[in-house]
């Protein structure tokens, strides 16, 4: 097993990913994914001082596979119908239908409002589509989708991540997947809707969100892509970004089985602290009335941030290269009387002080 990381503050320099010096901009994380497939295929050390300018923060996680046939992909070895029936373990398949091509209009988010309409995914080809439910614990409810082409398989899976407190399935991620002739699947990770609320009183499904519901969905989506072609995916990818991201990471700590290689763009790491730091930054914002500053004031803030120290760099170009060596002082701000137009009252340039100093 080897194991690589590349992050975007600070790239490696020797990867065992020659395809991916310098992968396709288009299509953003979704090209990470085939720069993964050929680099796990090539096996080999190589220098690459920038993996993917693309991706501002990403851990790029790579496990060399066991030997495979690299045969033709197969055409689907049963009906997507016949799905229904398939028996695995702890999981209950609730619907499996042929799709044709085109468009594919996706359910609205559990917590939508009642007007909601989502916008139609389109230039799909044909697939069947699978959607099942798995109850590993008494208290787990997780559902997932599994989407396989009808032709033209690349002989590939990639399990699609969530954003934020997920609750939903990732139908953009999926179709972008199919589009590019991957099976596919993603999970609404045990629960519905984009809050937290789900885990109070339940901690099961809080494991569920934390990494069991992708292990549950990877594990079970392999299966059913068997089932259906009549042979497994030859290589295993994951593709996600922020909470997808985390999801890459937890999958590779826990379950480097699981996948080939790993996408992890921007993820939300060390979730105790990130978490912390939000209630913090609400709290310095709404405690004191007389220090909120408005959203008016944000003009004035960034114009003498950047009057301080955009040109540290020797370039003055509207952009602050390294906010570090930025020791703007926001006193400068201050206004004589209660409040003006072009300045700040005490209260609330010391509380923009509090911000760039935590």
């Amino acid at each position: 097993m080897q194991w690589i990381v590349a992050s975007g503050e600070k790239p490696a320099r020797h990867l065992s990913l020659a395809a991916a010096d310098a992968p396709e901009k288009a299509g953003g994380m979704m090209n990470i994914a085939d720069s993964l497939h050929r680099g796990v295929k090539a096996r080999r050390s190589c220098r690459c001082a920038n993996l993917y300018p693309a991706l501002a923060l990403a851990a790029l996680l790579m496990i060399l596979p066991a030997p495979a046939a690299l045969a033709a992909a197969p055409a689907a070895a049963t009906s997507c119908e016949s799905l229904a029936a398939l028996s695995l373990p702890h999981t209950t398949i609730t619907l499996a239908r042929s799709m044709p091509a085109g468009e594919f209009t996706p359910p609205p988010p559990p917590d939508a409002r009642p007007d909601f309409i989502p916008s139609p995914l389109k230039d799909l080809p044909g697939f069947c589509r699978v959607a099942a439910t798995a109850s590993p614990n008494p208290d787990s409810i997780i559902k997932f989708e599994v989407w396989m082409p009808s032709t033209n398989w690349n002989g590939r899976f990639q399990g699609v991540g969530n954003g934020g407190w997920a609750g939903n399935i990732s139908y953009g991620g999926l179709a972008a997947a199919l589009q590019r002739n991957y099976a596919t699947a993603s999970t609404d990770t045990g629960h519905e809707g984009g809050t937290a609320s789900f885990a109070v009183g339940h901690p099961e499904k809080m494991i569920d969100f934390g990494y069991r519901a992708i292990h549950e969905m990877t594990v079970q989506a392999k299966a059913i892509i068997a089932a259906y072609y009549g042979a497994g995916a030859r290589w295993s990818y994951w593709n996600g970004c922020s909470t997808g991201g985390r999801q890459g990471l937890m999958e590779a700590q826990r379950f480097p089985h699981d996948y080939n290689g790993i996408a992890a763009g921007a993820p939300a790491a060390y979730l105790s602290h990130l978490r912390f730091v939000s209630i913090w930054i609400a709290k310095a914002t709404l405690e004191d009335p007389a220090s909120y500053i408005p959203p008016s004031k944000y003009p004035l803030i960034h114009t003498a941030a950047l009057s301080a120290c955009d040109a540290l760099d020797g370039i003055t170009d509207g952009i602050i290269d390294d906010p570090t060596r930025c020791h703007f002082d926001p006193a400068v701000l201050t206004c004589k009387g209660s409040d003006a137009p072009i300045a700040l009252p005490p209260p609330r340039w010391k509380r923009y002080g509090r911000y760039t100093r935590a």
